[in-house]
């Protein structure tokens, strides 16, 4: 599902990424941990096409995304790839609804099928009495729910997840876990998450090592 080989990053003189392969299966819900600098940020951009590697290849669902141009990119994230962030950033003009209906739009989705698909995600996820509040009118957990109904919109392969239970407290915590497992049973969704969080790292199916810009 997802195949990297012979990744490497640098920036300037400072080498953050030597030489990393890595293959991620279907509905595995993976976790990288290792210690500030280790290059596990870095490596979850590559992945997520947020940023490019200067060596090696990326392939995910059998398409190998340095071949695209930036408008094919932009559009193989949208369909294919969400994000979930340590910060919600969700937009606080919006409603938890209109938030989560974003990445449709951008999908050119209509609205009645975007708003149908939203309330179906924010249903599944126990948001749909939140539907119509704005983002200060939520607790720190809903917030962070109504972020992965936002990245589950599009029904992408893979969600990438950078830190996505750093800001909560240990009930929300627990909950957002959980909630990964669930979403992965119910739909066969794939998570790589990005984890200084030990507990969340043992539930994971496999968890990557790294250590100075490799898999130790």
């Amino acid at each position: 599902m997802i195949e990297l080989k012979g990744i490497t990053k640098s920036f300037g003189s400072l080498q953050v990424l030597k030489g990393i392969d890595l293959t991620i299966g279907k509905g595995e819900v993976v976790s990288i941990v290792g210690p500030s600098g280790a290059g596990k940020t870095t490596l979850l951009q590559i992945m997520g096409t947020l940023d490019k590697a200067d060596t090696g290849t990326v392939a995910i669902n059998g398409m190998e995304v340095s071949t695209l141009n930036e408008r094919e990119l932009s559009a193989f994230r949208n369909r294919y790839i969400g994000f979930v962030f340590q910060f919600h950033q969700l937009l606080p003009e919006f409603t938890a609804l209109e938030n989560v209906m974003i990445p449709a739009y951008i999908a050119k989705v209509p609205h009645k099928e975007a708003h149908r698909h939203a309330t179906e995600v924010l249903e599944l996820l126990g948001l749909a009495d939140r539907a119509g509040h704005k983002p200060n009118e939520l607790s720190g957990g809903e917030k962070q729910r109504v972020a992965v109904a936002r990245a589950l919109i599009n029904r992408p392969s893979v969600i990438f997840a950078d830190e996505p239970s750093g800001s909560l407290d240990t009930k929300n915590k627990e909950d957002l876990h959980r909630l990964f497992f669930e979403l992965r049973d119910k739909l066969q969704q794939t998570f790589v998450i990005v984890t200084h969080d030990e507990g969340l790292a043992k539930l994971t199916d496999r968890t990557i090592h790294m250590l100075d810009g490799r898999i130790s």
